[in-house]
């Protein structure tokens, strides 16, 4: 296997990406935004969009490159609706709606409680439940449409092999409909009345099967092209680590959302109001996490670009304590309900000294979400947060646990690759922990007061 094309759907952006399997490197990469229609019904993925652009790329990558495999991730709270065709019975609900919000109250009656399902109750369609127990309240006929329920990776592995599937990862994410502690569908599914419809659950690294007569005419690949299950966007980020670290570490995978996978941690109770939960990962495993939308409050708080703090900006906002306390996205993460705010004079849009002050925010919001998953260990760090110096020189100083920058792009395409590629163990060759310097004196007394405004002042810890 060399080429493996990666279908890679994130919530802001959509990708092809070839990667060559000895290296792990993007050979070549499209994207697109993903956008959202407005409706009706609902606001929606353009998925029809999606699949000419991907179609294009596929062909593309195939004359340039040649293509061995296709393997798929996308950002989960997120399942298709198929009809007895296999088309949609539905469009593809966007989880940021609030329509699932109307009947919050009702839903709240029925869903299994978290010692079951791992599952927080999180806002709008952020659980799946919640998504789908709130169509079929506004569509009364859409259940009786609904010949087949997959989840979002496998609704491209549908359209590409016409094999219907689920996997564990994405069925594990905050759905509502998993158990991870026995490996099956939680009581949900026979509330909602859908059992017989959701399709059965595969390994992600399980071949669904060759791409159809006609995708291989339209783009050029081969017949027999295999197509693999496909993963949850978080957990293929994961999987490499799971096979080149040993354990006890925790991974940050930051973009839209950072996301805190812990891997043999301290055995912590995990506390759904924290935003905690259990993940499922390639293996079928539990992953205790913790999650907040950190890029998304990067983008709101820092208000546009700025340049790289300087040392002195730095020091600046370490002695003044120029702090953004959380949070600035209130609806998720580990300090919900609380109202964001600038202790001393807030610092300039676009200044150095805004940026170190927004990256001292979110890296002790994201000290807090591996404290509350039991961390122990080295830190990986990747994503776009992986080249902030001032995210991880706090990140790493108020942990006291060294950070692993892994590059600027999250592994979620190559994580996706190694589904093909045999899941083999890696060396850890070339994994070196970062050698920042220590932050300007000031740390402690800003790490401080910091936790004293955010709530935690009884606690010893991040």
């Amino acid at each position: 296997m060399s080429h493996v094309a990666v279908i890679d759907i994130g919530k802001t952006n959509a990708k092809l990406a070839l990667v060559d399997t000895a290296t792990l490197t993007e050979v070549a990469v499209v994207t697109r935004p993903n956008r959202v229609l407005a409706g009706p019904p609902w606001p929606h993925f353009d998925v029809d969009g999606h699949w000419s652009f991907l179609l294009d790329a596929l062909a593309g990558f195939q004359a340039s490159h040649g293509i061995d495999a296709i393997s798929v991730t996308t950002h989960g709270a997120c399942v298709a609706l198929l009809d007895a065709d296999g088309d949609l019975a539905a469009p593809v609900l966007d989880y940021e709606h609030d329509g699932p919000q109307g009947v919050a109250a009702d839903y709240d009656a029925l869903r299994p409680p978290f010692s079951e399902t791992g599952s927080p109750r999180l806002a709008n369609g952020l659980n799946v439940g919640a998504q789908l127990h709130w169509q079929f309240a506004q569509d009364s006929g859409l259940r009786d449409r609904t010949h087949a329920i997959v989840t979002y990776p496998q609704f491209w592995g549908a359209r590409l092999t016409g094999q219907l599937a689920t996997d564990v990862t994405s069925l594990g994410c905050h759905t509502d409909l998993w158990n991870p502690g026995q490996g099956a569908l939680s009581a949900l599914v026979d509330t909602l009345g859908i059992r017989d419809k959701i399709a059965a659950p595969r390994p992600p690294a399980a071949v669904l099967g060759p791409i159809l007569p006609q995708i291989a005419a339209r783009t050029g690949l081969a017949p027999d092209t295999p197509v693999h299950c496909g993963i949850h966007d978080s957990n293929a980020s994961l999987l490499p680590h799971l096979l080149r670290h040993d354990p006890p570490f925790s991974v940050v995978s930051t973009g839209t959302w950072v996301i805190v996978l812990g891997v043999g941690g301290a055995d912590v109770a995990l506390d759904p109001a924290d935003d905690t939960l259990i993940n499922v990962d390639a293996f079928g495993a539990p992953v205790r996490s913790a999650r907040f939308m950190g890029g998304r409050e990067h983008d709101v708080a820092t208000g546009g670009p700025y340049p790289i703090p300087t040392e002195a900006e730095l020091a600046d906002v370490l002695d003044r304590q120029v702090m953004l306390t959380p949070a600035v996205m209130p609806e998720t993460g580990p300090f919900q309900g609380q109202t964001a705010g600038w202790i001393g004079a807030e610092p300039a849009v676009g200044s150095g000294q805004r940026g170190a002050a927004v990256a001292f925010y979110l890296a002790l919001v994201t000290a807090r979400c591996l404290t509350l998953i039991g961390h122990r260990g080295s830190i990986v760090v990747e994503g776009p947060f992986s080249q902030n110096a001032a995210y991880r020189r706090m990140l790493s100083h108020v942990t006291g646990c060294p950070t692993i920058a892994t590059g600027g792009a999250t592994g979620t395409s190559q994580g996706a690759a190694l589904l093909a590629a045999g899941l083999k163990r890696q060396a850890q060759s070339g994994v070196v922990a970062d050698h920042l310097p220590p932050l300007p004196d000031g740390a402690d007394a800003y790490i401080q007061r910091w936790r004293n405004a955010a709530g935690l002042q009884s606690e010893t810890g991040a």
